[in-house]
């Protein structure tokens, strides 16, 4: 965890970014494999954003080619269920496909879908 802050403030604009889409804060974790952007939502769920296969997050911000966004739902042993996953040069667009995939696969977070917080683009 010792490496949590250096991430947050050089992925500040993804973080931002996150937060503005979902509404929630989104935070940099310590995965146990490398770090992530966490965002947590309603009934158990999350998302993860990474950026790099093997880190999780690129320490060189220059070098990231794609994003990836993934929605888990946690598992009452610890664990976790991925549900979806999209990626995308860009964080904004993996995170519509995510939701997008989201719907598709019958995994809409439907609490937030109601409050209109969350759609994939064109629903709204």
């Amino acid at each position: 965890m010792p490496r949590t802050r250096e991430y947050a403030d050089h992925y500040a604009d993804a973080l931002t970014a996150l937060a503005a889409a979902t509404h929630r804060p989104a935070n940099v974790v310590n995965t146990g494999a490398g770090y992530a952007i966490r965002v947590d939502f309603e009934y158990n769920r999350f998302l993860l954003a990474t950026n790099h296969e093997v880190e999780g997050l690129s320490g060189d911000q220059a070098s990231v080619e794609r994003w990836t966004v993934r929605f888990f739902q946690a598992v009452p042993d610890g664990g976790a269920e991925e549900l979806v996953a999209a990626e995308h040069q860009w964080l904004a667009d993996a995170f519509d496909q995510a939701i997008a995939e989201l719907g598709r696969t019958g995994n809409r977070i439907e609490a937030d879908m109601e409050l209109g917080e969350l759609s994939a683009p064109g629903d709204v």
